[in-house]
């Protein structure tokens, strides 16, 4: 579905990624990880042509998404941001902001397909109850679920989403990623960057692993997530043991006080 070859790109001849070559196929989860200011937001910058590359290409089911003008790249791809400030619209008027690629030239107003398909997502994301209240009222975890409905409005082949999960409680966390999983099982496909290793691990069928503009691994979550690898990109002591449900590595942290007192004991 999306292929990434050699591709170089960055901000005011900064280049954050270098040389990246990603295959992703259709109906995968893959998360995008790595540290702060490894180059994951520009990777999806980047796909979406805000960013443009300096160096190599991007193909879209075969075509350069150069070819795509931005209509057409939103009806093939959504994505889910950190930031909405639609604070004055209803969360159904903000929904149906999906449709705009679908709209024919000079319709101004949405259509009754564009409304089934708007309540659609909203009954997928369990939002369809909210639709009458103001986005800005609405708590951070409903404003995300908001947010991904109203991509789903799009209906998109492929999803992108931008760290969901941030700021969010554990709850919250874990009703958006479920969503996402079960999204992705009924065809969708999706890549997720995600600071959280054990959310990564727990919900990937794939990871990348950016380090420094880079890609320095990519592979399942059991390949990917060893502690020898983490503990050289993070630059932190880590204990990875296998999740006793998923059968996933899970990551533990290690304090510089528990560091102490193992090397005291040794």
């Amino acid at each position: 579905m999306l292929e990434l070859i050699n591709l170089t790109c960055g901000y005011n001849s900064k280049f954050l990624l270098k040389d990246i070559n990603i295959k992703v196929e259709k109906g995968e989860l893959i998360g995008i990880i790595g540290p702060n200011g490894s180059g994951k937001t520009t990777l999806l910058r980047a796909i979406t042509r805000v960013i443009k590359p300096e160096k190599g290409k991007i193909l879209f089911e075969k075509k350069n998404i150069e070819k795509f003008n931005f209509k057409e790249l939103a009806k093939k791809i959504a994505v889910v941001s950190q930031i909405s400030t639609a604070n004055v619209m209803t969360v159904e008027e903000f929904v149906l902001l999906g449709r705009i690629p679908h709209r024919r030239r000079l319709q101004f107003l949405e259509t009754k397909l564009d409304e089934e398909i708007a309540h659609r997502a909203m009954d997928l994301t369990g939002t369809y109850n909210l639709k009458e209240r103001f986005f800005g009222d609405l708590s951070a975890g409903e404003k995300q679920l908001v947010v991904i409905a109203r991509s789903l409005a799009q209906e998109p082949e492929l999803l992108l989403l931008d760290e969901p999960t941030s700021h969010l409680d554990i709850a919250h966390q874990v009703k958006i990623l479920d969503l996402i999983k079960r999204l992705n099982k009924n065809g969708l496909t999706v890549i997720i960057v995600l600071h959280e290793l054990n959310l990564a691990s727990q919900y990937c069928n794939r990871l990348i692993l950016l380090n420094n503009g880079t890609l320095h691994k990519c592979g399942s979550p059991s390949e990917v997530l060893t502690y020898q690898i983490i503990e050289e990109v993070y630059k932190t002591i880590v204990v990875v043991r296998e999740n006793p449900i998923s059968s996933k590595p899970y990551v533990f942290l290690v304090s510089e006080e528990e560091r102490q007192k193992k090397g005291e004991m040794c």
